[in-house]
This record gives structure tokens, sequence and C-alpha cells, in this order.
């Protein structure tokens, strides 16, 4: 009789301890299955579970994977292809992830390192019928000679492309349009090649171009999209224009700065001082008188831009010796030469350019040397041949770069990567013969000879930079 109520009430014990149990594990089960509505809850509607983690964070692959997505019907899928979908969104993401990083990876290792204290002057005024409705530039006309008698002995019209150019050189890449992303593209690459470290771009204000142009400040943001790819970075040629002054000077460079200063390509050169300043090549800066530019370029002018959030170092022309007096009353931080033809003017003489160099340092100016391949303009100054400079198999060229070390520049400019009309371009060019029309060329280099040799001397220049500075 003990036994059976001792059995009974163990058994009452285990029933309640069983039931207390299942009690629990239900509530456990409950509230794991809350949580995970609540982190449901917290997803975005438009997660897979293949979702990866901070995607979003990713711009391009961002765009790429949304497009993917657009192309497909919502209302058609099933719950099982949806699942499929965003793990194959997943897998073409992380793909096209690891194929850009592998290509920027490659682009590092295959192309040397740019040099920033290479400045090249570059042109965006070309334009072909594909991308622009017409012949921009590439039918420059034949100018005629300011004295009539000398001008009437030479041919007069324009140049019909694509055969026949204005340049007496061809270029690889045809009579192509700057607008042209692949020549973009191209243009960037050829110049990282080189280890060229900033595009020295002309430019006019917006609305404006030169006489045989048509307007491209429209370009600039394409520029500079594909300035940054090749790591290389940008800053501005100023071209003169109509009533160029000290004020349309202020606002130029106000809307320079304020449209293009915050893209990553834009140059800013850091100075002895330790200011980061962007930089301003004036090109015929002499036209204007200096009293104009000190209006700009002095504390003291009435328009001054010193000391304000568009001060920057703005390098002036210089072309005759008298021009150095007046550049320094101007105000401006420095001067450059331009002109690829030794002997042209003073400037462009390399002789001179110790002494233009001891001026400089003597009056805290910067001496921007321009070196170049050779000059031939006669293509569209048919009368202009006693300026021409022969390139001699790029002997000219390093000439140049011997003279332009001698005197220790911080910065070495290049005319030009494309001014095809005054024949001192390095971009690459190739044999090209139409009707009567025999272009010069490269021979017996590769066309991309001036591209190597640029290379060559910016890797010398480095070397020997190190040694001034100790």
């Amino acid at each position: 009789m003990l036994r059976t109520c001792f059995w009974t009430l163990n058994y009452d014990i285990m029933a309640r301890f069983r039931r207390r149990t299942c009690v629990i594990l239900l509530l456990f089960i409950l509230f794991i299955c809350s949580i995970m509505m609540a982190l449901k809850t917290l997803r975005p509607d438009r997660a897979g579970f293949g979702d990866p983690f901070g995607l979003g964070l990713l711009p391009e692959l961002q765009q790429r994977t949304t497009l993917l997505e657009n192309k497909q019907n919502p209302q058609n899928d099933a719950k099982g292809d949806s699942i499929m979908h965003t793990n194959v969104l997943h897998s073409i993401a992380v793909n096209n992830m690891k194929a850009s990083m592998a290509s920027e990876v490659k682009l590092e290792e295959e192309l040397p390192s740019p040099n920033y204290n290479f400045h090249v002057f570059y042109y965006s005024w070309y334009g072909n019928p594909q991308f622009d409705g017409k012949y921009i530039h590439w039918n420059h006309p034949l100018l005629p000679h300011w004295d009539p008698k000398i001008a009437n002995n030479y041919p007069k019209g324009r140049h019909s492309p694509p055969d026949d150019i204005g340049s007496s050189f061809y270029p690889e890449l045809g009579t192509y349009s700057s607008k042209d992303p692949s020549v973009i593209e191209d243009h960037m690459k050829q110049m990282r090649s080189a280890s060229i470290g900033v595009i020295a771009l002309s430019w006019y204000p917006p609305g404006m171009a030169d006489e045989n142009g048509e307007p491209t400040d429209d370009l600039v943001p394409i520029i500079l999209d594909g300035a940054h790819k090749y790591n290389l970075k940008v800053t501005f040629h100023i071209e003169p224009y109509k009533d160029r002054d000290d004020r349309s000077m202020y606002n130029n460079v106000k809307y320079i700065i304020d449209k293009y200063g915050g893209h990553p390509a834009f140059y800013r050169h850091k100075t002895s001082t330790g200011r980061t300043l962007p930089m301003f090549y004036v090109y015929d800066s002499y036209v204007t008188i200096p009293e104009i530019w000190a209006n700009l370029l002095t504390v003291s002018g009435s328009q001054s831009i010193r000391s304000t959030p568009y001060d920057g170092l703005f390098i002036a022309l210089l072309v005759e010796e008298k021009h150095k007096h007046e550049i320094h009353r101007s105000g401006f931080d420095g001067i450059y030469t331009y002109f690829a033809t030794n002997g042209f003017s003073y400037g462009s003489s390399h002789h001179n350019w110790a002494s233009l160099k001891s001026f400089c340092d003597s009056n805290n100016l910067m001496f921007v040397p321009s070196v170049g391949p050779g000059y031939v303009d006669t293509s569209i100054r048919p009368w202009n041949n006693h300026n021409t400079r022969n390139r001699v198999n790029g002997k000219y060229y390093e000439t140049a770069y011997n003279a332009a070390l001698l005197v220790r520049p911080e910065i070495i400019s290049i005319t030009s990567f494309n001014e095809w009309h005054e024949g001192t371009q390095i971009e690459k060019a190739i044999p090209k013969k139409t009707g009567q029309v025999v272009y010069l060329d490269y021979k017996p280099h590769k066309p991309n000879i001036y591209l190597e040799l640029t290379l060559k001397w910016s890797e010398k220049y480095r070397k020997e930079k190190e040694q001034w500075l100790m």
C-alpha cells in the first residue's frame, strides 16, 4: 500500500515536470520565432538571402546590380526563382567587383607611376562627322601672312579631311573627335604610359572657343573622369579671348574652382611654404598690361584674388626678355616658355633658361621650361618654314630635356601632347601617303617613340631631383 502511494506520487511529480518542460520549450521556440520575425522586418524588402552586406557602398556595383534587377519582371517571379535570381546577382556583383579590382591592380602594375612634375599641354578641340556632325580643326584653314606681298606667294583655302588634314603628321587614331570616349581613354593611357602626371588642358570660358573651333567646356567633366581612372591630374591652360581682363579672369577662376575643384583629378600644387593651391597657365598673358593683372594678382589689387578661396598659382607666358619684369610686377607666381622652337623667342631658347631660372629664384617665382619634340606648322602657315625644327629622330626632344634638367626646375612642361597643327605632338603618329600629300612620321622608330622618350626623361628627372634635394 505504501509502495503504491509512493509510485502514484512519483508519477504525479514526473507528469508535472514534463508539462513544465514542454511549456518552457514552447516559450523558447516562440521567443526564437519572435526574434526571427523582428529581424526580417528590419531587413530591406528588396534583399534576398544572397544579398552581400556592404555592396550598396560601392556605387559602380550597385548600379550594375540595379540594372540587372530592373530587367526582371517581379510579377512573374516565384519565390524560389527570386532566391535563385538574387544569388545570381550576388555572384555577378562579386565577380564584377573582383574583375574591377583586378583591372585596377593590373593597370597599376603595367603602367609607370605618374610624375606630377611633368605637365603636358592638351587640346580637346578636334571634331569629326561621327561625333560632331562635321570636321573641326582637322580642316584648319591656311593662314595668310600679315604682309600681303608675301601672302600672295602662298596657297589659300582650307584642308579637306580625312585624307588632307591641317597637320604635317598623321595621328594613329585618325581624324578623331575629342568627344569620343575611346579616344579620351586612349589618350589618358598614352600619357600615363609616358609617366606624365598632369594634363594642362586648353580652356576657354563656357560658350567661347578659338576662331576655328567650338566651345569645349562641357568636355571637362569627361576628361577629369578619364584622368582620374589613370591617376592623372588636370590643370587649366587659360587661352586668350576677347576682353580678357582682371574681372573676367576672377570669374573664370571662380567658375573653374566652384565647378571642378571638388573632383579628385583636379590638380593642386604643394608650394615650398606648405600651401596647396590650384595652378593656372595663362597663355598670351603679355597681351594684358601689368597694371590690369596686378588688380587681380597682388594683395592690394582692386580685384585681388589673393587670400580668397579662389587663390592659386598663376603662371605667365614669357616670350621676350622684358616680359620677366612685367610678369613680376603683375603679381604672377611663375613663368613658362611654351614654344617648342629653340631660338624662336627669348623664352624658348635653351641657352636663356639658366638666366631665367636665376631671375625667378631671386624674385620668388617658379620657372617652368617647356620642352618639345620639334616644330613644323607649314600645314597651316605655309610661309613659316624658317621656324621648323626637325625632330632628328628624337634627338631634338632629348636636347630640350637635357637643357631643362640643367636648371633644376620644379616642374617641366611639355609642348605638346596633341597640338597637331604645329607638329609638337608626342601622341602616336603613323606613316601615311594620300594623293599628293606625304605626311611626316617617326620612322625609323615606332609610333610611341616620343612617349617612350618622355618616360625615359621622367625617370631621369626623378633620380636627379633626389640628388638636388640632398
